[in-house]
């Protein structure tokens, strides 16, 4: 039943993530050749983005496959880390594109500055943009639904991904169309707007980036979670002081370790028992593949 459940997972990760790299594909082609037949250098940039989504596809691809692979001898806790990895390399990619934009908007608009005649940008430019921001918002709703629904940390950041590259076509729309519409004078919008946006794809690129670090630093679950661990131990009769408590995350699931005291004359047969009950409370709770280990000890006289 469980790797029924984990093959249904792997095939809707690999599902969602394979519309969107299809997606990501068409939409890159479009924009270098709107970038180069209308003759804009903001579009171009806006078809690496759009490049760059398309390579984190193919790495969500290839670690989702690795993370769902079971335990085996190398690995006792199983390869839910190289999922983590995915989210993280995805991060670092964001923040590349994100500081990659500013430099070539920063650089344009010294130039301009400096005297630099911009070019102006075609209406092609301008459609593809429009384009991309409908496309890339669509998909960026599907695949946050999708990976909330498959609990894929990866999916969601690829998600997110989708969304940073409509916030660049919208920036690069405005930029556009302001060029267009408002004459030499304010060519100099188009890399203004995409300056603005890189911002935003870089903040993006932290946020993904920080519960990345936080899991491969093992960092502990919230207080919340680790109190709602304590409260599911005591609610076991005969179960008291919940200490020595260790968590973490591996991946999409949780890893508890806790130490609790029995009355030290029962048999070790019912203090077995009971802690394997807990065990299965906690994954009840918390997801069949949570890692549990109980530590019993005796009530302190």
């Amino acid at each position: 039943m469980s790797e029924t459940i984990d093959s249904a997972r792997e095939k809707g990760i690999y599902k969602i993530t394979i519309i969107g790299s299809v997606v990501n594909f068409l939409l890159l082609v479009f924009k270098f050749i709107a970038g180069i037949l209308g003759h804009s250098a903001a579009m171009l940039a806006d078809a690496v983005h759009s490049l760059s989504d398309f390579v984190t596809d193919i790495i969500v691809l290839v670690f989702v496959r690795i993370s769902n692979k079971p335990k085996d001898k190398g690995h006792d806790y199983g390869h839910g880390k190289y999922e983590t990895l995915a989210t993280a390399i995805i991060g670092l990619l964001l923040m590349c594109v994100g500081f990659g934009i500013f430099w070539n908007g920063a650089s344009t608009i010294y130039d301009f500055l400096h005297g630099k005649q911009l070019e102006a940008p075609g209406m092609l430019a301008l459609v593809a943009a429009i384009v991309s921001i409908v496309f890339k918002e669509v998909l960026y709703q599907y695949t946050v639904i999708k990976g909330k629904k498959l609990n894929s940390q990866a999916v969601i950041a690829n998600a997110w991904h989708h969304r940073s590259d409509a916030f660049s076509s919208i920036g690069t729309a405005v930029g556009i169309g302001g060029a267009i519409l408002l004459g030499d004078r304010w060519r100099v919008l188009d890399p203004i707007a995409a300056v603005i946006v890189s911002f935003f794809i870089i903040k993006v690129s932290i946020q993904l980036l920080i519960p990345c670090v936080d899991e491969l630093l093992e960092k502990s679950l919230p207080d919340d979670v680790e109190r709602e661990i304590e409260q599911t131990v005591l609610s076991f009769p005969g179960v008291s002081q919940p200490h020595n408590l260790r968590t973490r995350r591996i991946g999409n699931h949780y890893a508890i370790e806790v130490h609790v005291r029995m009355d030290g004359n029962i048999a070790l047969k019912e203090a077995h028992q009971v802690a394997t009950a807990i065990e299965a409370k906690l994954r009840e709770q918390f997801g069949r593949d949570t890692h549990v280990g109980i530590h019993v000890e005796p009530t302190k006289e």
